[in-house]
């Protein structure tokens, strides 16, 4: 397995585009995004357990029922939520692109990101579709771009494998930068592969990897109302078609899960204000929930991730989050380090302080990724969660978002 170029465009029969539409005001600022299989694709998701649900998504839900889908058409700038026309906009999107694609409505992903509870306008889309589908290429950059928020970067990946000696691509892209809380889905990540594997596997290997993936991801507490993951599978690798579980698939599997944990951390390194990537790996619990719900508690505490903004070796925030996580662990066995590229630093053992240089944990502190290691020292699961630090500027970014 190996990481390659290329994103979404990187499996064969897929192609992209993004462009700014007219939804934006800023003209700089793609706002429409496309990605399209030459083939019908195997189709499957997962959705945001919030119960406001944005229009796009339930549209979604019911056309990709069967299992297939051909194309994803996205917007930025304005989430369709709330809107008393919302699923009309966004059935009227889909058959948009059907039309000018010539495939079912029925095959057609539709997502939206921005702003909630503003009308969504259905002629900047109508009107950019032309330049959208002509332009289809290599293009994952234009993608990317076409659907990000308050994102600051792009994020995307892909890596190659091998099943039954065919070579497979998977890649992936994301936008997700507030908002971001677990449970399923808090962000926008569309994924493409040209391996052959049934719809059924297929739903099986994303709902088990984001449980240890997506659903550890923590941005600022709040679960978004649109937010979804994807998944289209075109089959043009021309390995046999994974039907079962076996060792093809636990290969798929793995492959999946590097492209994911790669969105995961840039994502979470992406955060609304962050100037910081966040790792909290819970080692010897005695459960893998246990394990899940101390790393989530730890990501989550707002009082840590301002200590690790501030580069403040405050170990105490640490075990005060585990204590009030719910999770049935002994507080008197817990060891903390703090890790980053400078180093490890011990700052608690068995529950209690130890004498440690402020100076080297400042140093740790200051770099733009940090790993908190915590051991429960209770048994044999672990558990890994993601998130950012919390700055002046997350305060200032949704103070005036809708502006």
């Amino acid at each position: 397995m190996k990481i390659i170029e290329g994103g979404v465009c990187a499996p064969k029969g897929f192609t992209a585009n993004g462009i700014h539409c007219g939804i934006r005001k800023n003209k700089n600022k793609k706002d429409l995004t496309l990605i399209y299989s030459e083939k019908k694709a195997n189709a499957v998701a997962v959705y945001t357990t919030n119960l406001v649900k944005g229009a796009p998504l339930q549209v979604t839900k019911n056309n990709i029922a069967d299992g297939k889908a051909q194309a994803i058409i996205v917007n930025s700038g304005n989430a369709n939520t709330c809107n008393a026309n919302g699923i009309e906009i966004a059935k009227e999107t889909c058959a948009l692109v059907a039309e000018k694609l010539n495939i079912n409505e029925t095959d057609v992903v539709v997502a939206s990101t921005g702003v909630i509870g503003q009308k969504l306008d259905i002629t900047p889309i109508k009107n950019g579709l032309d330049e959208l589908v002509k332009g289809l290429g290599n293009f994952n950059d234009y993608a990317c771009e076409g659907i990000l928020t308050t994102d600051t970067v792009t994020k995307s990946v892909a890596v190659s494998f091998n099943i039954g000696g065919k070579e497979c691509k998977i890649g992936g892209i994301a936008k997700g930068s507030g908002m971001i809380h677990p449970n399923m889905a808090t962000m926008l990540v569309f994924i493409t592969t040209d391996c052959a594997i049934s719809s059924t596997m297929l739903q099986k290997a994303l709902s088990t990897d984001v449980q240890n993936t997506f659903n550890m991801v923590s941005i600022d507490g709040d679960t978004s109302t649109n937010d979804m993951v994807v998944v289209l599978a075109n089959g043009m690798a021309e390995n046999n078609e994974i039907t079962c579980e076996n060792k093809d698939f636990n290969t798929f599997m793995q492959a999946l899960n590097s492209v994911t944990v790669a969105l995961c951390k840039m994502i979470a390194g992406d955060g609304e204000g962050a100037t910081k990537l966040l790792e909290c790996q819970v080692d010897g619990a005695s459960t893998l929930q246990i394990a899940k719900t101390v790393a989530k508690s730890v990501i989550c505490s707002s009082l840590t991730k301002a200590a690790m903004f501030g580069a403040d070796a405050n170990w105490g925030r640490v075990l005060c989050a585990i204590g009030y996580s719910g999770a049935n662990v002994n507080v008197n066995k817990i060891d903390v380090k703090f890790c980053s590229n400078k180093g490890e630093i011990l700052v608690c053992q068995n529950g209690a302080g130890v004498d440690f240089s402020e100076e080297k944990a400042k140093e740790i502190l200051l770099q733009k990724e940090i790993l908190i290691k915590v051991n429960l020292n209770d048994g044999e699961f672990s558990s890994t969660a993601w998130g950012c630090d919390l700055t002046y500027d997350y305060v200032k970014i949704n103070g005036d978002y809708r502006t």
